[in-house]
C-alpha cells in the first residue's frame, strides 16, 4: 500500500495518484482535514499481536500499518465538529487530535516523501540559507530583520531599485508576490517591526525551477527578463520563455548535498542564473509545483515522482534522513 496524505483536488497529486493506480499499486489517499470531524481512527498494541493503525475511509477501514511507502504533499489544519462551541473544548480537542494523528503517522515504519519532521524544518528560509552555503552554494546577499534601522543600512549600501523584499511563505489568505524596494516604500521601513521582512538583493538573470526527486533532478529555465514583471516569475509565467535545460554536474551534487542534509526527498528548488554564468540559490519547496514545469517542456516529473514512490514502496523500509 502507498500512502498519499493531501487534500482532494490538489491536482498534481491527482495526477500521480492516476498513474499509481493505473500501474496496479494499492493506493489509500486521506486528507488531514477529515479528522475527526469526518473520519475516525483506532490505534492499538495487544499483547502478542502487531500494532494497528485503523483509520475510517469512504471505502472502509484501513490499517495504515500496512503502508510500504507514504507520501506528505499538501496537507490541512484538522476539523473540529461543527456542534463544538466551547472554545477551551475545541483547543483542547484539536490539541488531541493532532497529537493522535501525528503520532500515528509517525509511528509507522515506511519510508516518507518527504519525512514530515524534515519537511517542516526545512520550510524555514533561514536554514536553507545556512545549510545552502554550507554545501558550497552562492547566496544573494539576504537579510532578514524586523528593525527598521537594519533595513535602512541594507538598502542604502545596496541602492534604492536593486533590493527585493518578500514574504516568507505564499499564503492564499494573504499572498504577496516579491517586489523591488522604491523610493516610496522607504517612508514605510518602521512597519517591518510588526513582522520580519526578506530583504534580498536584486540580482539580474534567467529562473531556474529545479525539480528534485530522489536521485534526479529536472529543469527548467524560466526566463522572465523580457515580460511585464521579470523580479517575480510567478506573476509572468504565462510571457516567461521557458525550455529545460541541464545543471553542470558539480551544481547538481551541491543541490543532492543540500537536499540530503536538509533531509528531503523531493523539492522544488528555485536559483537565478546571472548573465555572467553564476548559479545563486534562492529556496526551496518541500512540496513545491512543477505541473506549469512540465507542461511547457514535456519534462516527466509527474512519472519520476510516481516512480519514485514505487521504488520506495518496493523497498518498504525506512531510510535514513540526512545521510
Amino acid at each position: 500500500m502507498i500512502l498519499v496524505i493531501s487534500y482532494p483536488g490538489e491536482e498534481h497529486t491527482d495526477d500521480v495518484v492516476g498513474r499509481l493506480q493505473r500501474a496496479g499499486r494499492d493506493v489509500v489517499r486521506i486528507d488531514l482535514a477529515d479528522f475527526p470531524a469526518a473520519s475516525g481512527l483506532s490505534c492499538s498494541w495487544d499483547v502478542g499481536a502487531p500494532e494497528r493503525y485503523l483509520i475510517q475511509t469512504p471505502g472502509g477501514t484501513v490499517d495504515l500499518a500496512g503502508a510500504r511507502a507514504a507520501w506528505w504533499r499538501r496537507v490541512r489544519a484538522h476539523t473540529l465538529d461543527p456542534l463544538m462551541s466551547d472554545p477551551d473544548a475545541m483547543a483542547f480537542a484539536m490539541s488531541e487530535t493532532n497529537e493522535a494523528v501525528s503520532g500515528m503517522l509517525d509511528a509507522l515504519s515506511c519510508p516518507w516523501m518527504n519525512p514530515r519532521e524534515a519537511d517542516s524544518a526545512a520550510h524555514h528560509k533561514p536554514l536553507q540559507w545556512a545549510v545552502a552555503r554550507q554545501v558550497g552554494l552562492q547566496l544573494p546577499r539576504t537579510l532578514v530583520t524586523s528593525r527598521p534601522d537594519d533595513a535602512r543600512a541594507f538598502i542604502a549600501e545596496i541602492g534604492v531599485g536593486k533590493v527585493v523584499f518578500k514574504a516568507f511563505i505564499a499564503m492564499l489568505e494573504a499572498w504577496r508576490e516579491t517586489r523591488l524596494v522604491e523610493e516610496s516604500d522607504l517612508a514605510h521601513l518602521d512597519s517591518v517591526r510588526l513582522a520580519p521582512v526578506i530583504f534580498q538583493e536584486y540580482v539580474p538573470g534567467v529562473d531556474l525551477r529545479i525539480i528534485h526527486v530522489g536521485e534526479r533532478f529536472y529543469t527548467a529555465e524560466l526566463d522572465a527578463q523580457d515580460t511585464s514583471y521579470p523580479v517575480d516569475m510567478r506573476m509572468v509565467i504565462g510571457e516567461a520563455k521557458v525550455r529545460p535545460v541541464e545543471l553542470p554536474a558539480r551544481l547538481e551534487a551541491q543541490l543532492l548535498a543540500l537536499q540530503r542534509r536538509l533531509g528531503l526527498v523531493y523539492g522544488a528548488i528555485d536559483m537565478r542564473r546571472t548573465p555572467d554564468g553564476d548559479y545563486l540559490f534562492l529556496e526551496v519547496n518541500p512540496a513545491g509545483q512543477w505541473m506549469f514545469v512540465e507542461e511547457r517542456t514535456g519534462l516527466p516529473i509527474s512519472q519520476a515522482v510516481a516512480d519514485q514512490l514505487c521504488a520506495m514502496a518496493d523497498r518498504g523500509v525506512r531510510e535514513p534522513v540526512g545521510v
